[in-house]
C-alpha cells in the first residue's frame, strides 16, 4: 500500500510544472505570517511551496515526504528562491520527529489511511515544544463531491470529529469545515470542503 502511494506521488510530481503551483497554500501564510519565526516541521510535504515559503520568513525548515521526485522538484525551487530547506524522504508511518522540538508542525492536504493518521499526529503533538502550534488543513468529507482535487476515497477524508479526536490535547485556537474556492496549480481548482486548524499544545 505504502509503495504504491510512494509510486503515485512520484509520477505526479514528474511534470515540469509544479502540480500544486510554488505559492503558499492561503491559509497556511496566513497562519504562519502571525508567528515568530523558529523551527518548523512540514508533514507531506511535496513539492516545498510551503517549507520553501517558511524559509523565506527565515525559519529554520525540516520537510518529510516519501517522494524523491518531490523532494528534488522542493530543493530545485528552494535554490531559486534562494532559501534553505532540510528535506527528508522518508515514510511518515515509520518517521519520528525529535520530541519537544518544534515550534510549529504543518499538515497541509495530508491525507493517510486512518488508523496511521492517528499515529502520524500523535508524533507530531510530541514533537512540538510547549507552546508550539499544528497548522491543519485538509479536505473534509464532503470534498467527495467535489472535483477541485484531494482524494476520491472517502476514508481518506476528514470528519469535524476525526480533527477534534486526534488533536483533543492542545488548545483550539481555530477550528472549523469552511467552502473555500482553491486556486493552487492544476490540481487543487474550484470550491472545495476543507478543515482549518490551529492547535497550540499547553504551556
Amino acid at each position: 500500500m505504502r509503495d504504491r502511494w510512494k509510486d503515485h506521488w512520484n509520477d505526479r510530481y514528474s511534470k515540469e510544472e509544479f502540480i500544486y503551483g510554488k505559492e503558499p497554500n492561503k491559509f497556511f501564510e496566513e497562519e504562519i505570517n502571525k508567528l515568530k519565526p523558529g523551527k518548523i516541521l512540514m508533514l507531506g510535504e511535496g513539492e516545498g511551496r510551503n517549507a520553501v515559503y517558511a524559509a523565506s520568513l527565515g525559519w529554520d525548515v525540516d520537510a518529510v515526504d516519501q517522494s524523491e521526485v518531490g523532494k528534488s522538484k522542493a530543493m530545485q525551487l528552494s535554490s531559486e528562491r534562494k532559501v534553505k530547506i532540510n528535506y527528508y524522504v522518508e515514510d511518515l508511518y515509520s518517521y519520528t520527529p525529535k520530541q519537544n522540538h518544534y515550534e510549529a508542525v504543518v499538515f497541509i492536504f495530508l491525507h493517510l489511511e486512518e488508523n496511521m493518521r492517528t499515529i502520524v499526529s500523535k508524533k507530531a503533538i510530541d514533537s512540538l515544544k510547549s507552546g508550539g502550534k499544528i497548522i491543519l488543513e485538509v479536505f473534509e468529507k464532503d470534498q467527495i463531491k467535489y472535483n477541485s482535487g484531494g482524494p476520491k476515497d472517502e476514508a481518506l477524508l476528514y470528519s469535524l470529529e476525526d480533527v477534534s479526536e486526534e488533536f483533543m490535547e492542545l488548545d483550539f485556537e481555530k477550528f472549523s469545515k469552511e467552502i473555500i474556492t482553491l486556486d493552487e496549480g492544476k490540481y487543487h481548482q474550484g470550491k472545495a470542503a476543507v478543515i482549518r486548524f490551529v492547535g497550540e499544545k499547553h504551556k
